[in-house]
């Protein structure tokens, strides 16, 4: 992360059980009118977009409410397509607090955010994990919903790669997607993520191949 100034106002993608998290990459495939405009925006101005859970709640709405802790990212690279739609890939900055919602602007929604809660969101330093553990609940979690992953990568990545990937990898609902960026630590992200695995049933598996790298 640079020393760049985090901006007092973003745009927010509400967009339930994707995770980004900081220092951790997301691509992301735009196609909706609003998320064009609010992607085209941020191209044209700072570059971020902070990533954000609906928390499941129905008030009638036409803009489902959210969690008041979201991710921010900065684009790092995009491809326009013909047709308008976008690939762009966001690279996790820092976790914010949501302050207050304020109006839409071209359909898209904006936020005021206070970063004052993770300061810490900067440092690339971790404390130790139990990454063996942490393997073992996620190989018995695997085989229980008949996914597969790529275990070369996973052994070459550092900690907090590994763990940060594992989260947004991992078929969690919103609420525990919710629960895994809003750990205080990468080392408690862990041991969550641990024993998400570990109470996990299986049931609604499929197969298929996982991304932890």
């Amino acid at each position: 992360m640079t020393d760049e100034p985090l901006p007092a106002i973003v745009p927010i993608f509400p967009l339930s059980g994707v995770l980004l998290l900081p220092r951790t990459p997301l691509p992301l495939h735009i196609f909706e009118p609003r998320y064009r405009a609010m992607t085209r925006d941020a191209l044209e101005g700072h570059g971020f977009i902070a990533m954000v859970q609906p928390n499941g709640l129905n008030d009638g709405s036409e803009n489902t409410p959210i969690y008041p802790i979201a991710c921010l990212g900065k684009i790092i690279a995009s491809e326009n397509m013909e047709d308008g739609r976008i690939n762009i890939v966001l690279r996790g900055q820092t976790r914010l607090r949501v302050v207050q919602e304020l109006t839409l602007k071209d359909g898209y929604r904006r936020v005021e955010a206070d970063y004052s809660e993770f300061q810490n969101d900067v440092e690339s330093w971790i404390e130790p994990i139990d990454r063996d553990g942490l393997l073992a609940a996620l190989k018995s979690f695997l085989e229980r919903r008949n996914l597969q992953a790529n275990w070369d990568d996973a052994a070459k990545a550092n900690d907090e790669s590994l763990v940060n990937a594992l989260s947004a990898a991992c078929p969690f609902g919103p609420q525990e997607k919710q629960a895994l960026l809003e750990a205080s630590t990468v080392a408690d992200r862990a041991m969550l993520l641990q024993v998400l695995c570990e109470l996990d049933t299986g049931e609604n598996g499929g197969r298929g191949p996982m991304n932890v790298h």
